[in-house]
């Protein structure tokens, strides 16, 4: 297998904390083509054979397993829609760990845009890491639009942790899903925006299962005259328990909008939300300040701690 440049193995190691190929199951999509891919004793991934993207297949009572599926563009001008589908199996507790980095040195947009749909059978469990980013020298911009579609059956749990801190110019994420009897979704969510960028987040959750629950959270910092919008809906369609949270540091001349919305359909449905949005304390900075940090130093060190 051809190896990877410098540009690509420090996009690689920015969205999934590797340096080289990984071991294991994997599929690394490498500017706009399948670069390599590699199966496991119990976990299988095949090419789609009427539009770009792969099927993942895991076995029933897999644990302690991971799968690597990160996308790399370093050509400027590349367009992308990629349709991933994972199927997991009953009893399965694995890590997914995806993600998207882009370079583009030149004057073309490039763009990644990926449709995941998760299937997870009964009592099925999934860890779900996305983190993307971007650089480049030229004025092209990176575009980045993820689409994620969820269904758990019953006793299924997910968790997805989802991380967007440098580089993207435009990004829509859209996030569904469908719960059944005591499934669980965890959302936690974090970005930083700077320029002109745009950050646009979409939930739409559907609690149709007794005893089913989901908590979505999302942390955000606007910087300069970037924008950023969060809509979530959460609709409890029988006994559950639904919270969304958006919290959000705003600076500069940005702006956030923040739209979270629940609706209960049942009597026993409970339900919370919360968005709070704001500027660095005074207080903070100034604390942060007589330990000897200057003031762009303390910013920072509190805005990461924020997106921690």
């Amino acid at each position: 297998m051809a190896q990877l440049d410098s540009i690509k193995q420090n996009l690689l190691a920015q969205v999934a904390d590797i340096h080289e190929i990984p071991q294991g199951a994997y599929s690394l999509r490498v500017d706009g083509k399948m670069f390599g891919k590699s199966n496991s004793e119990n976990i299988e991934i095949v090419a789609k054979q009427d539009k770009p993207g792969i099927d993942i297949y895991v076995k029933p009572g897999t644990k302690k397993e991971s799968l690597h599926i990160p996308v790399l563009l370093a050509q400027s001008g590349i367009k992308e829609l990629v349709y991933n589908d994972f199927h997991i199996g009953e009893d399965c507790d694995i890590t997914i760990v995806a993600g998207c980095g882009i370079h583009n040195g030149g004057k073309a947009d490039s763009e990644h845009s990926g449709i995941h749909a998760f299937y997870l059978a009964k009592n099925a469990r999934v860890k779900y890491i996305e983190k993307h980013y971007g650089e480049g020298d030229g004025n092209g911009k990176n575009l980045m639009n993820p689409t994620s579609v969820v269904e758990l059956a019953e006793g299924a749990y997910m968790e997805m942790e989802t991380a967007q801190i440098k580089g993207v110019d435009s990004t829509k994420r859209k996030t569904s899903a469908k719960l059944a009897d005591k499934a669980t979704l965890i959302v936690r969510e974090k970005i930083m925006t700077h320029g002109t960028q745009r950050a646009e987040t979409y939930f739409e959750v559907d609690l149709n299962g007794r005893d089913c629950g989901t908590h979505v959270i999302s942390r955000s910092v606007a910087r300069d005259s970037s924008t950023q919008l969060f809509v979530s809906h959460i609709n409890g369609n029988n006994v559950c328990s639904g919270h969304t949270e958006c919290d959000a540091i705003i600076m500069d001349g940005a702006s956030v909008s923040a739209v979270p919305e629940i609706m209960a359909n049942h009597p026993d449905a409970s339900l919370i939300h919360e968005a709070a949005i704001g500027k660095i304390a005074g207080e903070q900075l100034i604390k942060l300040m007589t330990l000897g940090l200057t003031e762009k130093e303390a910013e920072e060190q509190i805005i990461g701690g924020f997106l921690k």
